[in-house]
């Protein structure tokens, strides 16, 4: 584990999705987060001692990175939704995505997981319009799609439901991309971190 590097500002908590399920992606591997924000995830697993890169398209959002480039960190400012992809052909150990969806971007997104790699994927699902925002059904996952995204990768965990504190409807994923020639058992794919 890296030294913990503080933010300018306090930071909401990493997702519990995104701490529960990291374990699943190479220690020290290379992570990207997608739509960053200020950071909360890859100061998080910068601290777990991955090498993250973060791109958003908020100049306030890569201020708050700042201590994370002074120690090595990619962070990459542009507009993913009007601009081209950032990382054409790059592969990565982890990739993150929380509260965001751009669904011509997802494509891209799978793409960016290497073999052997994972991608986390947490945000609102329809039904969220009931409880608050986002409303509109441009920013809500409908039922099945981000299994349906995600074809082709081994889906290791996945919830379509209800959250409280705060409410909120969520589809969130966990899944491998398997290397190619994998052994004819099945891979072994922790459902916990204990033991």
């Amino acid at each position: 584990m890296k030294m913990a590097l503080q933010p300018p500002q306090p930071l909401t908590p990493p997702s519990p999705w995104i701490q529960r399920w990291h374990h699943l992606a190479a220690p020290g591997g290379q992570v990207l987060d997608v739509a960053c924000g200020p950071g909360r995830h890859l100061y998080w697993l910068h601290a777990q001692g991955h090498h993250v890169t973060g791109v958003d398209r908020s100049p306030e959002a890569i201020v708050s990175t700042a201590p994370l480039a002074q120690a090595g960190a990619r962070i990459v400012q542009a507009d993913i939704e009007n601009g081209p992809w950032p990382f054409p052909g790059e592969r990565f150990d982890l990739v993150v995505v929380t509260n965001y969806l751009w669904r011509p971007l997802l494509p891209a997104v799978v793409d960016s997981v290497a073999e052997g790699g994972v991608l986390l994927y947490e945000t609102f699902a329809d039904g969220n319009q009931s409880v608050g925002k986002p409303s509109r059904p441009d920013f809500l996952l409908q039922p099945g799609e981000l299994l349906q995204a995600a074809q082709g990768l081994h889906v290791v965990a996945y919830e379509d439901g209800f959250c409280d504190r705060p409410e909120r409807f969520v589809q969130r994923m966990a899944a491998v991309r398997k290397r190619p020639g994998t052994p004819v058992s099945p891979p072994r794919y922790r459902l916990d971190t204990a033991g």
